[in-house]
């Protein structure tokens, strides 16, 4: 493939609920682009995009495909992406190198859960959209109704540039309003005929459909609607140069119909594409982390930035790179901003999904791959002549769905570290995180669904067997009053002994509290002379302060950093669930030791075991995360969201509406939101869409709390 200059290259994504047809368009603009001689199908297992054995079972977009064109003398960087919200990682990385999104919808469908969700993530990455109204040639299509549904959730931004003369099996063809031309096709074979609109009613819509798209195009741009009140109508370039406009600022979606199967149509959008979509210089502007402009200029130093990996079987890692300024050539050398490691460009393609055309030079805008970089992966900035660029990360959606995770077979945990890690390397919406605290392998995606295909691959590509089991909750351990306790370990085993009394008091810790001088515990008084203080704030969150209160010598200063270890390692096993104990304040007022066989691990167990018999006796509390959930919900499901939060102990906090759809805001214990993205998108048939961040720990009602104890108590008896 030839070097194509910034202004000559398009860049567009790909985007629709699942069976919209986005691979099938795909192919479709691959044979009109010469790329192949011969269309796939999904069905056939054998299109460009959907290349893997995983894809093709499920017979769906998984992963997203990127993929190149020659057409019309330009150079169409496209990426086919998945239709399911739970592999929308893929979408989130097309948009950071993508300048246009293409929307296909099912005409039999029209809106469906998919178009809300990518048009409102279109929306939030700031990208215009063409809408292609697809599979007019199945037999429940229907045409108006989709137009309607689309009108319903976009108001007047929806323009139609086209409509077809019939729909279903006789789909042929259909009127352009923009270049007032009726276009006939024969067969499948994608050759057209381009006609005159027959006069009488048929010209009439024609008419009436161009009168309202000029006089959209005429309403963004201040001069075409001069030349709109002078002449009373525009001519084609001057409809194409306001739809420009329109769609830069998102205010146009402009309407086309497909039959991708069959090529009905996908030429002439190709050719929209071309002439009014943005090339990359008339695009968005890119900043570093340092808000500087990366200037898309190809006389400018060299600068890449990769937004996709993947692994190849006898070829390693692919990078997915955009030229973000100046020319990329083989035998480029260039240094990774994100980690300072040198990295030369040995091998340059254009990607057309598993086929790769090989490149001389890209230039500034253009969407490649190469192999063989050593240290650099997804969101990494590469660049030469001396810049120090660092681009804005893609920021990925948060995690829906958490499971904790362990090899069938232990000896492969090691080998199972490493292949999540390099799975997440090729799919960054995939967190991994060994819990201490929790001592299992947490495993974050976006659905259900997500974590099974991960669950999947491990065994089919890296042979490793897996269970899947539900994750346990972060709970804290804390008190409410005042308690005493005192402790001896004592142990003699002939030798040397072990001795070591401790006695102490705690309390619940309050921040600004004055500190200890009196407690009066089970009817006795104790005095407290605070000769020392440590506070400690603890990696679990809260504080813990210890007080030193020994006077006389009773207990030598040397065993205090024992007895205080002792606590820390009782904290950190908390007495009630085995949960990290927090915000506790403890004074150590006296004990005893022997001068010979006191030392260090006696007061250490003495500390331990004082410690955990007056956190018994001080009302001791369970509690737990509480996450802020934000649902966005259409406003027929309203009633059943709701009601199912309430039964998950949620509360809700308030309601609201965004962009057609409801706004639920709740507080849910975290332990109630286990598989809530599997039961959300069963409630909603998938049309819904949640966050959650974490707020705050609170004490669970004593009901839970007597549940886990008795959880912990089995627990500790099979172990």
């Amino acid at each position: 493939m030839k070097t194509y200059p910034t202004e000559k290259i398009r860049n567009i994504v790909l985007l629709g609920a699942p069976s919209s047809g986005k691979t099938t368009l795909a192919e479709a603009m691959l044979f009109e682009g010469k790329v192949i001689d011969r269309r796939g199908s999904v069905e056939a297992k054998n299109t460009a995009s959907d290349n893997t054995e995983l894809e093709q079972t499920y017979q769906r977009s998984i992963y997203s495909t990127v993929l190149a064109a020659e057409f019309m003398e330009r150079k169409l960087n496209f990426i086919d992406t998945p239709g399911s919200d739970d592999f929308s990682g893929g979408v989130f990385s097309a948009f950071k190198v993508c300048d246009t999104g293409v929307m296909l919808v099912n005409a039999q469908s029209g809106m469906e859960v998919g178009t809300e969700i990518f048009a409102r993530y279109a929306d939030q990455h700031h990208k215009p959209l063409i809408v292609a109204i697809n599979q007019l040639d199945s037999e429940k299509a229907d045409y108006e109704a989709s137009v309607a549904s689309l009108r319903e959730a976009f108001g007047k931004r929806v323009v139609q540039v086209q409509y077809p003369l019939a729909t279903g099996a006789g789909f042929d063809g259909f009127v352009d309003v923009l270049k007032m031309k009726m276009y006939k096709f024969k067969g499948d074979t994608g050759q057209r005929e381009e006609l005159e609109i027959p006069g009488g009613a048929e010209m009439e819509r024609a008419v009436a459909l161009n009168q309202v798209l000029v006089e959209a195009a005429a309403e963004y741009d201040e001069t075409l609607m001069e030349l709109f009140f002078e002449k009373g109508t525009l001519d084609d370039e001057e409809i194409r140069r306001g739809l420009r406009t329109g769609m830069k600022n998102r205010d146009v979606m402009p309407v086309f119909c497909l039959s991708a199967k069959k090529d009905i149509g996908v030429k002439r959008l190709m050719e929209f594409i071309i002439n009014v979509a943005p090339s990359p210089e008339k695009a968005r502007v890119y900043k570093t982390v340092d808000e500087e402009v990366v200037p898309c200029d190809p006389a400018a130093a060299p600068s890449l930035f990769i937004f996709k990996t993947a692994a190849e079987q006898h070829v390693g890692e692919l990078c997915y790179f955009r030229v973000m300024s100046g020319k990329i050539a083989e035998g480029t050398d260039l240094v990774n901003a994100n980690n300072d490691s040198k990295e030369r460009i040995t091998q340059l393609f254009a990607p057309a999904g598993k086929n790769r055309m090989k490149v001389a030079e890209m230039e500034a805008g253009d969407i490649g791959c190469t192999v063989k970089l050593k240290s650099s992966h997804v969101n990494h900035t590469l660049n030469g002549g001396g810049k120090t660029w660092k681009l804005y990360p893609i920021t990925f959606p948060q995690p829906k769905f958490r499971t904790a995770i362990k090899p069938k077979n232990l000896a492969e945990e090691e080998k199972l570290g490493e292949a999540l890690n390099r799975m997440r390397q090729e799919d960054p919406t995939i967190l991994v995180e060994y819990s201490k605290e929790l001592k299992q392998t947490i495993v974050s995606g976006q659905g259900e669904h997500h974590i099974n295909i991960l669950k999947r691959n491990l065994s089919s590509l890296y042979k490793i067997e897996v269970d899947l089991i539900n994750p346990k909750i972060p709970y804290r351990e804390t008190i409410t009053k005042v308690a005493a306790a005192d402790y001896r370990h004592k142990k003699q085993s002939g030798g040397a002994g072990q001795f070591g009394e401790v006695h102490l008091v705690i309390e619940p810790h309050e921040e600004g509290a004055p500190d200890p001088k009196t407690f009066k515990v089970d009817g006795r008084e104790i005095t407290l002379n605070v000769r020392g203080k440590d506070e400690y704030a603890l990696d679990w969150g809260g504080k813990l302060v210890f007080y030193n209160c020994i006077v006389g010598g009773a207990v030598d200063a040397r065993f205090l950093p024992a007895i205080l270890k002792g606590i820390m390692e009782k904290m950190e096993d908390g007495p009630l669930t085995g949960s990290y104990a927090r915000d506790i304040r403890v004074a150590v007022y006296d004990g005893k030791m022997h001068p010979v066989d006191s030392n260090e691990i006696s007061f250490k167990l003495a500390g331990r075991n004082a410690f955990k018999d007056a956190f018994r006796k001080a009302c001791p509390k369970i509690m737990e995360p509480i996450y802020a959930v934000e649902v966005l919900v259409p406003a027929d499901c309203m009633g059943d969201v709701m009601s199912d939060l309430q039964n998950r102990r949620g509360i809700i906090e308030g309601m609201g509406s965004e962009k057609n759809f409801e706004q639920v805001k709740a507080r849910v214990p975290l332990a109630e939101m286990n598989k809530y993205s599997t039961t959300l998108s069963s409630l909603t048939s998938g049309r819904a869409t949640y966050t959650m961040s974490f707020i705050e720990y609170q004490q669970v009602p004593p009901d839970v709390q007597e549940k886990l104890l008795k959880e912990h108590v089995e627990t500790d008896k099979d172990e």
